[in-house]
């Protein structure tokens, strides 16, 4: 597994890279062919480092912490022959990256991993420079890789497993969302995105509009940010020239190549006039709006067809890479498939491209799958929750497809354990709260109660489930996230993990088990702690409260699952009682969250005998200041009953005070104070 890295090239993007493997513990490599780009790459990283202090990201002995695992290399042959890993992110210039690559080849270990940062050249080609084929892997990262959460992931046709398994890994560790994808140019974002610029300069060269005029319609109709001239402004139009002509060349698609305005306007060394005048008559809308979304929809089609990638994934580029609101399958089916049809048709005519069958004529919208399953040859099944835009947060469509791959694996003799994964930097970070919210303004209590029954369904099929099952909890698990997560037989975390029961301060309370399974977890002192005041709870808490089984460094998760994946389920589940006792939290939860004190906490005030000013209790009590009362005492009631009924019992007690806790107000309030972005105010009704 890959623990040290080394970056070849101090540039943006080398820098970039370099910084975020050093924040999240990689030791690195900064490496480039003169002391003065090392010492400009680390420069680069100060300042983002020091605006990252201003905005308290980081607080400044972490700060010194990353840049202390950066050490700088001049000439890439002085590599370290022992690193993991090594990236090149140099020039998109084939012959130099060959030659880097020639040289990596003979100077690296025989165990090290080469990869390629490219947006476009053929991983192909490039890996039949090298002798370690297998070893060799391209990558996309997209600007900036500190910032952006999206890396495309290319294997050679003569990439090992061994070799993706070590690069996801390392990719998920940083919280990466990966797009595994084929070596075709352009890979997934950059075949649809670098023609959709291009487009739009093409439409600015036929007079239909100006450049804050296409802008402004742009962002209107992708509900984007930033227009397609705004964006060439801000990366430079020179690298929406160089990418457009490659993909021209490269596919033959003469459409495709750099629009004679943007050709001029490089070599002159602009940037596009912008104006603040972004109104267009109605004509000029939709001939803007149809041009840029038909050519969307057809070169996506044509990405899915060649089998690139999925359609999830097209749509999770656009909105991950791209921040894009919705991804183009999914602005197809907002817009009607029919017209993104006839749109896709209009400019497939215009660049003289082919419509799969599938989608030109089509009419009925897309169903898009956020839970895929993939199973080895040992019967582990991983279950990976794909819904990284969203947090992976859990709605009906994601509980539902959950549901149905939980049947068909607990049927299955070929597995053995099943192992559930999020996309991303979360776990599941709850369930969408948006649903909520919708579901009390059109006083459609019963579907919040069906939603809720399914969720009890599916995690109980994971609580009965014959198979071992684990969560890999290695990174964010909220609300629903971490009551799917406690159903599970065992939840691995690693230094990155952080729990959270929010409910209360969002006016209900755990739904889903987990007022019920945590107590059994951990016992009712601790549950307390968790539930009723939403303590954060991190990896160091979470493993002596229980609420994790076994902390292991990132590099260990997949041998960690093998192991227990061999022991097979637990003896016991649900101790009761936290894993270790004299922790401190253990031991603050056990005195302050008594049954004694409960009477006083309820009514908030401070129990007998404790400080209001020490700090440990001040932010008990702060805490709990913010929660709804009525969510509260609910929360309360439930994780007592939790000590006196068996489970199937608890959990329908949950599924019974539904209607109670979704008619207060300050459900209502809660809900909508955090899709508004505001702080709540609770009237205790």
């Amino acid at each position: 597994m890959v623990q040290s890295v080394a970056i070849i090239g101090a540039g943006n993007m080398g820098s970039g890279i370099a910084q975020k493997s050093a924040t999240e513990g990689f030791s690195v490599q900064m490496v480039d062919r003169e002391q003065q780009w090392v010492d400009k790459g680390k420069a680069t990283i100060d300042k983002f480092l020091q605006e990252a202090l201003e905005r308290r990201i980081f607080r400044p002995e972490q700060a010194e912490g990353i840049k202390s695992r950066i050490t700088g290399v001049v000439g890439h042959e002085n590599a370290s022959p022992e690193t993991d890993l090594v990236i090149e992110a140099v020039f998109e210039d084939f012959e130099l990256k060959k030659e880097i690559f020639a040289s990596l080849d003979s100077t690296c270990g025989e165990n090290t991993i080469l990869a390629t940062n490219t947006s476009s050249l053929s991983v192909n080609e490039l890996a039949q420079q090298v002798d370690r084929k297998d070893r060799f892997v391209g990558m996309h990262w997209f600007y900036h890789p500190a910032k952006n959460r999206l890396v495309e992931i290319i294997p050679a046709e003569t990439t090992s497993q061994e070799t993706m398994d070590a690069v996801e890994q390392y990719c998920k560790t940083m919280g990466k969302v990966i797009i595994v994808c084929k070596d075709r140019p352009g890979f997934v974002v950059n075949r649809f995105f670098v023609p959709w610029i291009n487009e739009a300069c093409r439409l600015l060269e036929e007079g239909v509009a100006t450049a804050a005029q296409i802008d402004a319609v742009a962002c209107k109709e992708f509900r984007i940010g930033l227009g397609p001239f705004g964006l060439m402004n801000l990366t430079g139009p020179t690298i929406a020239l160089h990418s457009s002509d490659y993909l021209s060349e490269q596919l033959s698609v003469p459409r495709f190549a750099g629009a004679d305005n943007m050709r001029a306007l490089v070599d002159k060394g602009e940037m596009w006039e912008i104006d603040e005048d972004g109104e267009c008559d109605e004509e000029a809308s939709r001939i803007i709006k149809e041009r840029l979304m038909g050519q969307a929809f057809a070169i996506c089609s044509q990405i899915v067809e060649e089998g690139i990638c999925s359609m999830e994934d097209v749509d999770r580029g656009a909105k991950v890479g791209l921040r894009w609101t919705m991804g183009p399958f999914e602005l197809a089916n907002r817009i009607g498939v029919t017209e993104a049809s006839r749109m896709a048709m209009e400019y497939a005519d215009m660049a003289g491209l082919e419509i799969p069958g599938w989608f030109s004529g089509r009419s009925e919208p897309f169903e898009f799958s956020y839970v895929d399953v993939d199973v080895d040859e040992a019967g582990i099944a991983t279950v990976l929750i794909n819904r990284p835009e969203a947090m992976n947060a859990l709605n009906v469509k994601v509980v539902g497809q959950l549901g149905r791959v939980m049947e068909e694996l607990n049927a299955r003799s070929d597995v053995n354990t099943i192992v559930f994964e999020g996309a991303g930097k979360a776990f599941v970070a709850g369930a969408d709260v948006k649903f909520f919210v919708d579901m009390i303004g059109e006083d459609s209590f019963d579907k919040i109660e069906e939603f809720t029954k399914d969720g009890h369904r599916v995690l109980n099929m994971i609580e009965d489930s014959p198979h071992t099952t684990i969560a890999l909890t290695t990174g964010l698990a909220l609300g629903g996230g971490l009551e799917l997560a406690l159903s599970c037989d065992y939840r691995v975390g690693t230094e990155k993990t952080m729990l959270r029961f929010p409910e209360t301060s969002i006016g209900i309370y755990p739904g889903l088990g987990g007022t019920q399974r945590a107590t059994r977890v951990c016992g009712i002192e601790a549950a307390r702690f968790a539930v009723l005041a939403g303590n954060f709870i991190d990896a160091t808490i979470a493993t002596a409260l229980g609420f994790i089984t076994h902390l292991v460094d990132p590099s260990e998760v997949s041998h960690t699952v093998s192991t227990i994946a061999s022991l097979g389920k637990p003896d016991d589940k649900y101790p009761g009682r936290p894993s270790d006792p004299s922790h401190p939290v253990s031991f603050m939860s056990k005195a302050f969250y008594s049954d004694a004190n409960m009477g006083a906490i309820l009514s908030g005030e401070v129990p007998e005998g404790f400080d209001p000013e020490d700090k440990n209790v001040a932010r008990q009590l702060k805490s709990l200041s913010k929660a709804a009362p009525v969510a509260v005492r609910i929360a309360s009631d439930l994780l007592n009953e939790a000590l006196s009924t068996d489970l199937d019992a608890g959990l329908q007690l949950e599924l019974d005070a539904l209607d109670e806790i979704f008619a207060t107000q300050d459900a209502r309030e809660g809900l909508s104070a955090l899709i508004e972005g505001r702080r709540p105010e609770y009237v205790g009704s």
